[in-house]
């Protein structure tokens, strides 16, 4: 499978079309969820899938943002609690949600309740690699200074929210 793309009157170089079995798709688990890496492509335009799976009343991310991706997440099932700038809501099943470069953002599943998230990023940049270091940072093997050292690398940069740090602890 091939994909021709053009922009204007010149053409840009074909792209592979990406399929990936559910069968084949490798999986990384750390305290929080199990991770489903269904696919990226690196470069311009490219992308990264995966789909988490969230047990009740575990954290997915602390707050942080991405300086070159936007991260777009569909809930497929139950219910997650995002922070997207100084708000908290909940994203039920089947609610969309796109968040662009340079915005605070953080989830976890809501109270009461796991979730079943497919996340997109766009650009890519590799954020496999990422999962997998995250997984071994949380089930410690690997040191958590590697994820601060990555933050470029990766687009993934963490910061204080007393916003989210308040929804964590039961007062949003």
């Amino acid at each position: 499978m091939t994909e021709k793309t053009t922009t204007g009157p010149h053409p840009t170089a074909p792209r592979q079309a990406l399929l990936t079995r559910g069968a084949d798709a490798e999986t990384c688990a750390d305290p929080s969820s199990v991770m489903t890496l269904l696919g990226e492509s690196d470069g311009t335009g490219g992308f990264t899938s995966y789909r988490s799976a969230f047990a009740e009343g575990t954290v997915g991310a602390p707050a942080h943002f991405h300086t070159r991706a936007t991260e777009l997440f569909f809930v497929l099932g139950g219910a997650l609690r995002v922070l997207v700038g100084e708000e908290v809501t909940v994203l039920g099943e089947g609610d969309f949600l796109a968040v662009p470069p340079h915005t605070p953002h953080a989830f976890a599943a809501a109270p009461g309740a796991g979730a079943d998230v497919l996340f997109v990023f766009t650009p890519g940049l590799g954020r496999f690699d990422y999962l997998r270091l995250l997984g071994r940072v949380l089930r410690g093997e690997a040191d958590p200074k590697e994820i601060a050292e990555s933050a470029e690398r990766f687009d993934n940069h963490y910061v204080d929210s007393p916003v989210w740090r308040t929804a964590l602890e039961g007062a949003v």
